[in-house]
């Protein structure tokens, strides 16, 4: 079953540009064009993934890679009934791919009747072929052969990060790399794009912007779920020995593959994505209930990913609401397969954001009430669970442990941890990070994020920045809770128009702001923040609010990530907010409209970046 998702990543996510053929493209890494051929099945490596790019590429080979990235992928394979040519019997492995290639009219062979698989093929004749493949006739190009095709060939940008350059060069699997890649953000004869309109019509593999998302290539390649358990790596089409593999979000390994993880697969790509969420609780309301799409569990509403997990929780299956279930969760926390918590074990570390009385059903439908604590986890979901019991309040660090139905709650304590986060996001100090460490941080009662050691880099933190660590069995930093680190829990924009009074016995302030573009409406009270107009940070918890200014450096560049003032760098928040100001007001903008033109720009950031802090508002002028 295909599984097609959107996410905040897939380990990497790589937009690229898919520009029109008269302009200078510029080109990708290789790392970039085979993520995107493997994506698509047109150029994959050896059983041990390398595609071998330094060797030379023959025309049978390369007329299956023609075929491969044509419309007539999915109906050709290796066999035909007869002989293409004299020296391409029925039984030669690339048969089948010149016998749909000659047909289609896109190769041909020599003036003696013979197709020379075994010769290494030159880029003019690579040229020709993908030139045909965008539609191009042979009469459509005048003089000696191969001079009009090279000239198309350049015109188009298909030449960009080729590195053979001359017409009668051996092209190599590097140069048919970026030759394949190059084709597919080309235009056609009919000035169509050739991914869009051609390979893939309907498959919504361009952004309305113009780009190739990788994201939605992966998607289209990736398989699954499997549920890894009896024999799971029989079921998946290749070996998996030498596959690559990303746990939770990080590279990781085969051997890191737990029971009941769910497994998503790219043959093409030999890839594995594993993910390791699992909920326990009791089953508290499925919808609707012959054919279910989603179901409630420990407070929380799941969809329901796979077919087998929507019969088990159907009336035909064998899970009712009332029952005690383990959901194993995949991508975007959908349910992958439903368990009998007998089976499993859950264990969760995080904060209580709120414990109160929640509604739930029977085994009936019918309606009762219990208490229920709500856990913000350090794997950045959020749990809720019946809790009778009276001892904890929000803002508490807990262990929850599901077993068998049962749920057990203890406090966590004790830090004593310290040290700088490398500047490669693997240690903090002394320790190495795990692979797969879990990082809440957390503000007041109720606020909490989870960030990644990437974050971290360069970041010092004292003892008094951590509030809970966790050891896995090698020794690293398997979870680690954190008091208000970051700041990404916060909210940032600009203050607009400030009215604060002061009469003694009778205090009240008004303050007017604007969060990414949208005016919010006001704080007021009798608290006076002591704040200007301008950028600001808010943070909000259980107790109230507090509004503080931010501080401002003059920025000389802006570039990816990172701003520059003179000398000095500052990483830019992933949601930075970038407002023109004209006059006394703020207009909500963006860094590719205020970058590089005869603006001045300001940056403001919350504190410095080795204490967590970034730049979360620019404003240019």
């Amino acid at each position: 079953m295909k599984k097609r998702v959107a996410s905040a990543l897939l380990c990497a996510v790589l937009v690229l540009s898919l520009l029109p053929a008269a302009r200078a493209a510029q080109a990708p890494t290789e790392a970039e064009a085979a993520q995107v051929l493997s994506a698509l099945d047109i150029m994959t490596g050896n059983e041990n993934g390398d595609l071998m790019l330094g060797r030379a590429v023959t025309r049978a080979e390369f007329t299956k890679l023609v075929v491969a990235a044509s419309p007539l992928r999915d109906n050709v394979g290796p066999e035909t009934a007869t002989d293409p040519y004299p020296d391409v019997p029925r039984t030669h492995w690339a048969a089948g791919y010149v016998a749909a290639a000659v047909s289609a009219g896109l190769v041909r062979g020599n003036l003696y009747g013979y197709f020379e698989p075994d010769r290494n093929i030159t880029l003019a004749e690579g040229v020709t072929m993908v030139l045909r493949l965008l539609g191009y006739r042979d009469s459509d190009f005048t003089g000696a052969y191969p001079a009009g095709q090279m000239a198309k060939y350049r015109a188009l940008g298909l030449d960009a990060g080729v590195p053979t350059t001359a017409s009668n060069g051996e092209l190599t699997r590097r140069d048919a790399l970026y030759l394949f890649y190059n084709l597919l953000t080309a235009k056609t004869a009919d000035s169509s794009a050739y991914l869009l309109d051609v390979l893939k019509p309907g498959e919504h593999l361009v952004t309305p912007s113009g780009t190739i998302n990788t994201v939605a290539l992966v998607n289209a390649a990736m398989e699954g779920p499997v549920v890894a358990s009896g024999g799971w790596q029989s079921k998946l089409p290749f070996d998996l020995s030498t596959a690559k593999v990303y746990r939770g979000g990080s590279a990781s390994t085969l051997s890191a593959v737990a029971a009941n993880d769910v497994v998503y697969y790219s043959k093409s790509m030999r890839t594995l994505w594993v993910y390791s969420n699992k909920v326990t609780g009791s089953i508290e309301a499925i919808t609707p209930a012959s054919s279910p799409t989603s179901v409630t569990v420990a407070g929380k509403s799941y969809s329901i990913e796979t077919p087998a997990a929507a019969y088990d929780l159907s009336d035909l299956g064998p899970f009712r609401v009332g029952d005690s279930v383990t959901l194993l969760l995949g991508r975007d926390n959908q349910v992958a397969a439903v368990l009998d918590p007998v089976r499993t074990s859950s264990t969760v570390y995080g904060m209580v954001t709120a414990v109160e009385t929640a509604s739930y059903e029977d085994a009936s439908g019918n309606p009762y009430t219990a208490s229920t604590l709500t856990v913000q986890a350090t794997d950045g979901n959020t749990y809720s669970y019946r809790w009778d019991q009276k001892n904890l309040k929000a803002g508490a660090l807990v262990q929850v442990t599901t077993n068998g139905g049962s749920v057990q709650v203890t406090r966590l304590s004790g830090s004593g941890i310290s040290g700088k986060v490398s500047t490669d996001g693997t240690r903090l100090g002394s320790y190495a990070l795990a692979d797969d460490v879990e990082i809440l941080d957390t503000y007041g009662d109720t606020q909490a994020v989870r960030v990644y050691p990437s974050r971290l880099k360069g970041v010092s933190l004292r003892e008094s920045d951590v509030r809970f660590y966790q050891l896995d069995e090698h020794g690293a930093v398997r979870r680690l809770i954190l008091n208000e680190v970051t700041g990404d829990m916060h909210r940032y924009g600009v203050l607009t128009h400030i009215s604060e009074t002061d009469m003694g016995m009778a205090v009240s302030g008004v303050y007017e702001y604007d969060i990414g573009g949208v005016q919010q409406a006001p704080i007021t009270g009798a608290t006076l923040y002591n704040v200007k107009t301008g950028p600001f940070q808010l943070k909000q918890d259980a107790d109230g609010v507090k509004l503080s200014n931010l501080n401002e450096v003059t920025l000389t560049s802006v570039d990816g990530k990172t701003a520059y003032a003179g000398s000095r760098t500052y990483p830019l928040s992933d949601t930075v907010a970038v407002y023109e100001l004209r006059g006394n007001t703020y207009y909500y903008s963006s860094l590719s409209l205020v970058s590089g033109g005869d603006y001045t720009l300001t940056g403001y950031y919350d504190k410095p970046a080795d204490q967590g802090g970034c730049i979360r508002v620019i404003v240019a002028r």
